[in-house]
């Protein structure tokens, strides 16, 4: 295909980056939350890091799913703007300058209606997701965990399970702002709940200033704070900001039925999307767990580093989506195109950097999860060691696949998606994991090697659907140049 010019590259790269650098910069801080929590479970010994790696697995999986029922506030708030700037700059495109920040008064009814009904969603699927995490910690047993780990992965998740409300409060009211284009405090917020967190932990974990030693529950119930924290004080920042304060309210009573069932629509198909996902890594986290607490351990591990690097994915993929929806809004199909190009160049970027680093200072890398003098640790530093081999062209589908859908939900398409996730993770990748770590021997870098073939099968399915289906979208007004 025709190279994209290199001053389109950089003026879409620029384009792009105006949103998702402060998202990949709050994604960041967001997971050094969970990263925090697994360094501190490290310290406490290679069963507990198993233990809260499950728990946290589990969590993981739940709120990714909610996560997912809101996700598409983002793009229904841009699209609502960028019609409205549409409107008011009349036929010669030029934005006018009120609505290029939040949209002329004409999108506040809509924009305020979205926002009621996203905390709808979200308290819903925070209610259900709770009682789903309770009732999934009773099966662990039964699952091939150890009685050990099974036990005490159930009480972290007592603990974690009141943490899931706040965490979809505070996720719907990140998607407003990410949708209006306001998303500097999330940075701020997030930043400062990384250390709030870190606090509590140790209080909790160790107790201190008279309260009780809880060792491992202590990390579930200093999340659980921390959410609440975070919630509050997002929503406390919108309230004061003159832009957004007009268009949020907690009063759910007030939430309009249809544009409930609408978020819903588009919603269920996106949280299965990222429930396929996360139940693509959950599912493997508990075939690690068949071959013992050092290889679970290892796992664990880096499976956190590859969280904490998916993060840049999803802020290019979030970025990416709500370009797409608003160029979609304002009738520009060819840059809508090339905005898979731009995410794919600087996805790539970023990752070769990250694989340099894996491969210079592995060890520098794994050192934070666990204690290197420690003879209980050394078997599962050398899983981890080698399973970080194939990370390295992992995390290029990881991220590549994730702006696949994010570009995809820009044209409200969000069930292709979980169809083509059906086909990559479950039919392809979990095949593959179950030969390469039991059939053939492999064991837990078995289980990488099919991680990588299924992500790498999703990657290329949802890329080439986003091409064709915008093609064929427009292809009776302007067609698209050839990527």
């Amino acid at each position: 295909m025709p190279a994209m010019p290199l001053t389109t590259l950089l003026r879409d790269s620029r384009a792009l980056a105006t949103l998702a650098v402060p998202l990949v910069l709050t994604q960041l801080a967001q997971v050094a939350l969970t990263t925090t929590d697994t360094v501190m479970m490290g310290m406490l010994g290679a069963a507990e890091l198993a233990a809260g790696g499950l728990a946290i697995v589990i969590f993981n999986q739940l709120r990714t799913m909610g996560v997912g029922l809101v996700t598409s506030v983002g793009n229904q708030v841009a699209a609502a703007a960028a019609r409205s700037e549409t409107r008011a700059a009349g036929t010669e495109g030029r934005p006018a300058p009120e609505a290029t920040q939040a949209g002329p008064e004409t999108a506040t009814g809509e924009v305020a209606a979205i926002v009621r009904a996203s905390l709808v969603v979200a308290t819903l699927a925070g209610l259900a997701g709770a009682a789903l995490m309770l009732l999934i910690g009773r099966l662990l047993p039964f699952l091939g965990q150890e009685s050990t780990v099974a036990d005490r992965a159930q009480d972290m998740l007592l603990t974690l399970a009141p943490g899931l409300l706040p965490c979809l409060w505070f996720q719907a009211v990140r998607q407003f702002t990410v949708g209006m284009r306001r998303p500097q405090a999330l940075l701020q917020i997030t930043l400062a709940s990384v250390a709030v967190n870190a606090g509590i932990n140790w209080v909790l974990i160790h107790g201190t200033w008279g309260i009780p030693k809880l060792g491992l529950p202590g990390v579930g119930v200093a999340t659980s704070l921390v959410y609440l924290l975070s919630f509050l004080a997002l929503y406390l920042s919108a309230r004061r900001d003159p832009i957004l304060a007009p268009l949020i309210s907690l009063n759910i009573a007030k939430a309009d039925r249809d544009t409930v069932q609408r978020l819903v629509r588009l919603g269920i198909p996106i949280a299965a999307t990222y429930g396929s996902e996360a139940g693509f890594f959950s599912v493997t986290t508990l075939m690690a767990g068949s071959f013992g607490s050092a290889a679970l351990a290892a796992h664990t591990a880096v499976n956190q580093l590859v969280y904490i690097v998916f993060q840049v994915a999803v802020g290019l993929s979030h970025a990416a989506s709500i370009n797409v929806s608003r160029e979609l809004a304002q009738d520009r199909p060819a840059a809508a195109l090339r905005i898979k190009n731009t995410a794919l160049a600087c996805a790539a970027a970023v990752m070769a950097l990250v694989a340099v680093l894996y491969t210079a200072v592995p060890k520098l890398v794994l050192a934070p999860f666990f204690d290197g003098g420690a003879a209980r640790n050394s078997e599962a530093i050398s899983i981890a060691t080698h399973l970080l081999l194939v990370t390295m062209v992992l995390q290029f589908f990881d991220c590549a696949q994730n702006i696949g859908v994010g570009l995809l939900r820009g044209l409200d398409d969000t069930k292709s998606g979980f169809r083509i996730t059906l086909i990559g993770y479950w039919a392809v990748g979990l095949p593959s994991a179950a030969l390469l770590g039991h059939a053939a021997g492999l064991h837990t870098l078995g289980i990488w090697l099919g991680l990588l073939i299924g992500l790498a099968t999703t990657a290329i399915l949802l890329l080439r659907r986003y091409s064709s289906a915008l093609r064929t979208r427009f292809a009776a007004t302007e067609p698209a140049p050839a990527t």
